[in-house]
Order: C-alpha cells, then sequence, then structure tokens
C-alpha cells in the first residue's frame, strides 16, 4: 500500500524538462481530438504556456506518453525543444499497466472513443487480464467489458466463463471454435444475452443482435486482411475515401441494403455515425476492416472534412427516409472527445 500523505511517493513531485525529440506517442491510446480543438489546444499552450506536464513512462527509446499525447504534439509543433514530463510510477511500467494507466487517465476527465476503447479491451483480454481485473482497473461495469467486446472481437466476449453462465466454455478455446448465434437460438436467449452498444436506453434506438449485421458479414470486425499488410491497408482506406465518386456510391449501397446495420448503428446518436459509415463503406467497397481505419488520419484536414460532410450527407439521407431529424455534422460526429489536455 503506497503512503498517499508522502509526496516523495507522487509523480508530479518531480517534473522534468526532457528533449522533445525523446518523447514519443504509445501505439494504444483511444483518445481521438478534432481539429477545432487541437486549435484551441495549440492556442492555449500558446498563450498561457504548458500548465499540465505530459505523463510518461521511461525506457531504451526514450519516453513514450502515457496521458498528454496532444499536448506533446502541440508542444513539438511549436518547436519547443524541451517538455515538460513526470515520469509514471515504477511499479506500473509494464505495457499492461500503462495501457490501464492512459485508460484512467481519459476516462477520469470525460470521454473516451469507443470503438477504440473496445480495441483496448479486447486486446488486454488476449494479454490473459480477467474482466473482474479490467473492470477493477479501468473503471467499468461488468455489462460496459461485455459491450466493449461486442463491438470488436466478438469472440472476446465469452472467453470469460465468470461472465458467460450459459456458455460452457474455457479460456484457452480457438476462435475456430465460436459460432456467432443465428436464428435457431430461441428469443428466450437472444432476450436474455442481446448484449447492446451504448445509449441504450434511447426509445428510438433500433437494435439487432449483431448475427443480423451486415457489417459483421462483410468482416468489418476483423483484426487484419488476407493479403495486406496494416499500412496497405490503411493506404486503401485514404484512397477510397479521398476518391468521392466511389466513396459516394457505397455510401449510397449502405444506405439502402445494409437495413439492419443502419438501424443499430445509424439510430444510436450518441455514437460516431459518420465514422461507421466511412468505414462500413470501405468495407464493403475495398474489403477493408474498420481495425485499418487510422488511415483516415492520412488524409489532410480539407479531405477529412470533404469526406465528413460527404457521409453526414448520406446519414441525412438515411435518417430522413425514416423519419428521423436531419444530424448537423457535429451531432454526427458525436463521438468526438470533450476533453483535450
Amino acid at each position: 500500500m503506497k503512503n498517499f500523505n508522502k509526496k516523495e511517493s507522487h509523480p508530479v513531485n518531480n517534473i522534468k524538462w526532457v528533449k522533445a525529440s525523446e518523447v514519443f506517442a504509445n501505439d494504444y491510446n483511444p483518445n481521438k481530438v478534432a481539429p477545432p480543438e487541437m486549435k484551441l489546444l495549440k492556442l492555449s499552450i500558446e498563450s498561457d504556456g504548458f500548465t499540465q506536464p505530459i505523463v510518461v513512462w521511461k525506457n531504451e527509446k526514450g519516453y513514450e506518453v502515457i496521458d498528454g499525447f496532444h499536448r506533446h504534439l502541440v508542444g513539438k509543433e511549436l518547436g519547443m525543444e524541451y517538455l515538460p514530463v513526470v515520469v509514471i510510477n515504477k511499479d506500473r511500467q509494464n505495457k499492461n499497466d500503462r495501457i490501464a494507466s492512459t485508460i484512467r487517465h481519459n476516462r477520469a476527465r470525460g470521454k473516451h472513443m469507443v470503438m477504440a476503447m473496445s480495441d483496448i479491451v479486447v486486446e488486454l483480454k488476449k494479454r490473459n487480464w480477467k474482466n473482474e481485473r479490467i473492470c477493477r482497473e479501468l473503471g467499468m461495469e461488468e455489462d460496459e467489458v461485455l459491450r466493449l467486446c461486442q463491438i470488436t472481437g466478438l469472440t472476446e466476449m465469452f472467453k470469460d466463463s465468470d461472465f458467460s453462465k450459459s456458455w460452457d466454455i474455457k479460456d484457452s478455446a480457438p476462435d475456430e471454435q465460436f459460432v456467432p448465434l443465428d436464428d435457431l437460438v430461441s428469443e428466450e436467449e437472444k432476450e436474455k444475452y442481446n448484449f447492446r452498444t451504448v445509449n441504450t436506453n434511447d426509445e428510438k434506438r433500433i437494435f439487432h443482435t449483431f448475427d443480423k449485421w451486415e457489417c459483421f458479414q462483410a468482416g468489418f470486425y476483423k483484426d487484419h486482411h488476407p493479403t495486406l499488410s496494416k499500412e496497405e491497408c490503411e493506404n486503401v482506406y485514404k484512397e477510397f475515401l479521398s476518391n468521392d465518386k466511389a466513396f459516394r456510391k457505397a455510401l449510397n449501397y449502405i444506405i439502402n441494403n445494409w437495413k439492419n446495420s443502419c438501424e443499430h448503428y445509424l439510430t444510436n446518436n450518441s455514437m460516431n455515425r459518420i465514422a461507421w459509415l466511412g468505414q462500413a463503406s470501405c468495407c464493403y467497397a475495398r474489403g477493408i476492416p474498420s481495425a485499418f481505419r487510422a488511415g483516415f488520419h492520412l488524409l489532410t484536414e480539407e479531405q477529412q472534412l470533404r469526406a465528413n460532410n460527404t457521409a453526414l450527407e448520406y446519414l441525412n439521407k438515411w435518417l430522413t427516409s425514416h423519419g428521423f431529424k436531419e444530424a448537423s455534422l457535429e451531432e454526427g460526429l458525436t463521438d468526438r472527445q470533450s476533453t483535450i489536455y
């Protein structure tokens, strides 16, 4: 048990300035910031200076960011030779603990990206973290872990027998032994085990179990491509979104043919529906799973804005044709961060 009255035990007691070139991003942070907020953060640091240090851990490469990626990015953009950092407690330096620390920082301040958070939860489960530990370390409830597992890596949801009372499945069972729900499952079972995504209390939401999602059948949630590398997939993603004609053609197909997926996702006004439409379109048209959505960030800001507005246009086509009111760009991008510092 740490002595929290002992000031020397707190990282903030030892803020240090290190070379900016030695500070680098981690590869798992689910925190994303929209361009307007990034501009505001830059203005804040230009006007007021750094008011919070960057949380890091020290390794042989330098200082890996635990919390404060955007502060570190802006500092570099401003040409700062040195950045203020605090080094995380020495007993929290393995990757599992660093991931948990990053999540806690994000969640303690506000929102986090749901899709990316699901990737993190599945990653921790693959690293043999039990659901109980995930709940304890990340400040989650059991049903939230289940929902996040459903979003990405559906087979992972039932790997922990403590969380799947009706499934006789061992932790070591290989993925190929898992079979998705189908029409043979009784209505009672569907109701009992119909784990849902966020915003479940909205009376206007339409739900479908994942076996009915056209995006799931198309490979939307796969974590790899059979022939392309991660970099190649992200470049295909970039190329597709920058091709307005191809993007529009795919969007038109999605809103007219993926009935269950569109009902399940586009009636959820608490998620980033614009991002989902872009990811779904690329999955349909190019066979690229949503796991490679980072390709969006290879676009210029102008291309990103154009792609977002195109997706918004088709989101509103679907909404109005199904009796819902149109969404603004901000409403379509609901999942973006509200806290950036």
